[in-house]
C-alpha cells in the first residue's frame, strides 16, 4: 500500500513553518521531498516532525542551517548504532539522543 504524501501547504500548516522556509529546508536538505507530476513538492507524513526537530536544533542550540545538517546526520548515526546494539543484546548505559 502507498504512503499518502502531503503537500507543501499542508506540511506548513502541520509544523507552523512558512512555505518559502520549507523549500529553503528542502534545498539546503534538511528534509526530503519530491516533486508530484504537476512539479509541486510532496512529503512523507513525518516531514512535520523533521521540521520540528530541525526548529528546535536551530532554537534551542543557535545552529545555523549548514551546521544542522550535520547534527542532524550525526544524531540519525546514533540513532542507528544504538538500535544496532539493542539488536546485538548489548545494552549501552548512556540514554539515547534522541
Amino acid at each position: 500500500m502507498p504512503v499518502p504524501r502531503l503537500s507543501l501547504q499542508t506540511v506548513a500548516r502541520r509544523s507552523g513553518v512558512h512555505p518559502d522556509l520549507i523549500r529553503r529546508f528542502v534545498a539546503l536538505g534538511l528534509v526530503e521531498a519530491e516533486r508530484d507530476a504537476s512539479g509541486g513538492l510532496v512529503f512523507e507524513p513525518t516531514a512535520p516532525a523533521v521540521l520540528a526537530r530541525v526548529q528546535r536544533l536551530r532554537t534551542g542550540l543557535c545552529l545555523n542551517y549548514a551546521s544542522i545538517g550535520l547534527v542532524l546526520d550525526l544524531l540519525d548515526r546514533i540513532s542507528m548504532l544504538e538500535a544496532a546494539l539493542r539488536r546485538a543484546g548489548t545494552r549501552s548505559e548512556t540514554p539515547p539522543w534522541t
